[in-house]
């Protein structure tokens, strides 16, 4: 056979998914020690046993090939950070970490969709690999999104709608835009998710940019009024000294006495925030009902990738 293009090659087996697995051990010294690895598979059921494989070139294959045990830990999708950890060089991939443990001593990491303790079972070759089994003594289960790994790198497991996917109607007329449209999409999503809080703020005789501003008080407190003005701006909301002195008149906030003063939340404005965050997260959840947490991720990861594209230089109200 003809030489291999070796990163082609890579670049091929990276069109396979795959979950993404910590593995750990302890040395000779009862050291803790623990590798990212995506090579991890099933190998029989009776007995159960695992495998995963390591690099020759690993400064941990001897204390992997003289470990009597090891565990496999299956990632579950939030913990994409601890998988970058485990993979780094010269670092202490434990730090600030408190693993139990399992048979032979070897660190368990909690909140992983599975975790396999395994007795040391073979070892073979495998080119510039080693191929380590391991019968598996104790294993738990829990019902989280598995972290996976595809094209070098990481990524969600979405669940695929059964049955085929309703064809969206594009053919519209000229000059008008399509069901897909992404700002008629946005938009109508806002706004019905927004038709949800106007029974509060009716309650509470609030109007729009009255909300805007009690919501950025809410995240900080002891705004100006220009700094709230800047921060509601991308709603097309304005707020001004009537909206203060509106909400100062309705017991909500205190005025401060300087030219641009600022605005602070009384102990019955805080209410009313809490108030308006309750039904504002009890739309949320329900717009989420029937999510499963990847597609609630993927979707806040790709409005959060909106945002930035359009984003015209506006304060975060988080760090302004």
């Amino acid at each position: 056979m003809d030489s291999i293009d070796a990163k082609s090659f890579r670049q091929a087996l990276g069109s396979f998914t795959t979950g993404v697995t910590i593995v750990t051990t302890v040395d000779q010294d009862g050291n803790n020690v623990g590798v990212t690895a995506n090579s991890f598979n099933s190998v029989s059921l009776d007995p159960p046993m695992v495998l995963w494989s390591i690099a020759r070139t690993s400064s941990n294959i001897a204390t992997f090939t003289s470990a009597s045990h090891f565990a496999v830990h299956i990632l579950a999708s939030d913990q994409d950070v601890l998988a970058s950890h485990f993979s780094k060089r010269g670092v202490d991939r434990f730090a600030g970490l408190s693993p139990s443990r399992g048979p032979g001593g070897v660190p368990l990491l909690d909140g992983c969709t599975a975790r396999f303790q395994c007795r040391m079972a073979f070892q073979y070759e495998g080119g510039d690999h080693l191929i380590l089994v391991g019968e598996v003594l104790e294993f738990d289960h829990h019902d989280r999104e598995p972290l996976v790994f595809k094209g070098g790198r990481y990524a969600f497991a979405l669940p695929k709608a059964s049955g085929p996917i309703p064809a969206v109607d594009t053919s519209s007329a000229p000059g008008a835009f399509a069901p897909d449209f992404l700002i008629y999409q946005l938009g109508r999503a806002y706004h019905q998710l927004f038709a949800r809080l106007r029974p509060e703020l009716d309650r509470h005789q609030l109007g729009i940019a009255d909300y805007f501003a009690l919501s950025m008080l809410g995240v900080r407190d002891g705004r100006t009024v220009s700094e709230l003005d800047r921060l509601v701006s991308y709603s097309g909301n304005h707020v001004d000294i009537g909206c203060a002195r509106r909400l100062s008149d309705l017991g909500f906030v205190d005025i401060g006495s300087q030219a641009d003063a600022r605005l602070t939340l009384t102990s019955q404005g805080q209410h009313v925030v809490v108030e308006l965050l309750a039904a504002a997260q009890a739309a949320n959840d329900d717009a989420e009902n029937g999510f499963d947490p990847s597609e609630s991720r993927l979707l806040r990861q790709f409005l959060n990738r909106v945002i930035t594209a359009t984003d015209p230089g506006l304060p975060s109200p988080w760090s302004a």
